[in-house]
């Protein structure tokens, strides 16, 4: 939006007019005199100045622009500059801004030569199909109907030349350590760098170039990569990578180690056997599949057998006390040698036996004595007064001991009973329980009942009271 005129000349004026900078832009048809107004086809990232003026009929002098402002180098290659500078601070407001021209000479010369055919509207101009090496001067020149204004130099002349900057190889943090592959596996480094103009890139293995039959390098603007197919023990080394810019350069070194399964110990003996014991000793492996070896397997068999159990794993020692073998048995024993890759196919084996021999012993038994189990009887349960009823069997019974096994006799009111005679009685007599049984007694069978055991060393007598009732 903008104003009325304060101080109008004495003659009639038309709608001002708004001029966009850097391109002159067409008054859009219906303009008032106080208003605003939307404009199109505009450059993105350029710079603008508006202005407005009104036209009178009395005519004013064309006058060029103020020189450009704050002409700098933004960018340069072997091969082009690219500069950018800032709008005059004064723009006429009848003449305008037309736009800009862009001059240059060499170093040393004062033919001057414009690089734009037509005029630029941007404050930013690449000046392109250079020669590597030249030194140019450069100014920018605003022009508009009033003319050219006077020309912005940049005051230093500009090699014509890529900026350059240090080489510096990025090595990846696991690399900063040493890189450990096996035998068969691939190696595949990606190895970042930065530089300007592009480094120049070597390879070194132990200081030497690398063979392109082993290794093969593919390098980018930006990496490098070693690239091994399958790896062998040869490759093993300290790898260098260096990147190069001028006189300036940067080193990085990898140190790569190809590693595989050990071989046997050297040589394994049977030092000493004693008691329950075998004492071996053995000899580290000629070839350790270039790593350090982390340990031993020791493993036993019996010849009776022959199935080989392990004993000892890990064992980082090169001797061993072998302990708790069965005596009598002869054994053979064998060593693995064990690093990062496992443990090595082959194994050192001992090639005497060692036999665990059976200690003779002279044992002088103490004479046995017989023991005496002689006793004499004794009743461990008595017998119980009772009663029963007629013609209800009935039971007397008693428990005794003694040794040699004592003889039993039953007696009722002191006379001797004998089964044999009476049927009504009957007497067992079984692993020391002593039974009379009374079958269907009568009122008759009542009495004193006596049980006597008898033997070499004694008798003993037992008795009871046995009561029959009548039934009514």
């Amino acid at each position: 939006m903008w104003p009325a005129q304060r101080n109008p000349a004495q003659s009639t004026l038309t709608p001002p007019q708004l001029h966009p900078h850097p391109q002159r832009v067409n008054q859009p048809d219906g303009l008032k005199k106080n208003g605003s107004n939307r404009y199109g086809a505009l450059h993105t990232s350029s710079y603008y100045h508006f202005y407005h003026s009104y036209d009178n009929p009395i005519s004013c002098p064309q006058v060029p622009t103020s020189e450009p402002l704050e002409v700098t180098v933004e960018d340069k290659s072997d091969s082009s500059v690219t500069i950018t500078w800032r709008p005059p601070k004064t723009i006429p407001a009848n003449s305008g801004l037309d736009g800009y021209t862009v001059e240059i000479t060499k170093e040393g010369t004062e033919d001057w030569k414009a690089v734009n055919e037509d005029l630029t509207v941007s404050c930013r101009y690449a000046i392109k199909n250079q020669t590597t090496g030249d030194r140019l001067l450069v100014r920018v020149v605003a022009v508009n109907s009033g003319g050219r204004s006077p020309p912005a130099t940049i005051a230093d002349p500009i090699l014509v030349k890529e900026v350059g900057a240090r080489p510096k190889v990025r090595l990846p943090r696991f690399l900063r350590q040493r890189y450990v592959k096996k035998v068969g596996e691939k190696i595949n480094l990606v190895i970042p760098f930065s530089g300007k103009p592009k480094p120049v890139v070597t390879w070194l293995k132990d200081g030497e170039p690398l063979d392109p039959k082993r290794a093969n390098i593919r390098t980018s603007d930006t990496d490098s990569i070693l690239f091994v197919r399958q790896a062998e023990r040869v490759d093993s080394g300290s790898y260098e990578m260096c990147v190069k810019v001028e006189d300036f350069e940067d080193k990085a070194a990898i140190i790569i180690q190809i590693i595989e399964l050990p071989g046997p110990p050297a040589s394994i003996k049977v030092a000493d056997v004693w008691g329950f014991n075998v004492a071996l000793e053995w000899t580290a492996p000629k070839d350790n599949g270039n790593t350090e070896i982390t340990g031993y397997t020791v493993q036993k068999a019996d010849k009776k057998t022959g199935d080989w159990f392990n004993i000892l794993e890990h064992y980082t020692r090169l001797n061993a006390t072998i302990s708790d073998l069965i005596m009598g048995n002869t054994y053979t024993f064998r060593i693995f040698a064990e690093n990062k890759c496992g443990l090595s196919e082959e194994c050192a084996r001992t090639k005497e036996e060692a036999t665990i021999v059976k200690e003779v012993i002279d044992y002088k038994p103490t004479p046995f004595v017989e023991r005496d189990f002689t006793e004499a009887p004794k009743f461990t349960t008595v017998l119980n007064d009772r009663s029963t009823t007629v013609g209800y069997s009935t039971k007397l019974l008693c428990s005794v001991r003694g040794s040699p096994k004592p003889k039993i006799m039953w007696m009722k009111n002191k006379m001797i009973l004998n089964n044999m005679d009476n049927p009504k009685y009957r007497m067992i007599s079984t692993g020391g329980i002593c039974t009379l049984e009374i079958r269907k007694p009568g009122q008759y069978d009542g009495g004193e009942y006596v049980c006597r055991a008898e033997n070499q060393l004694g008798k003993v007598d037992t008795g009871c009271k046995l009561e029959v009732k009548s039934k009514y």
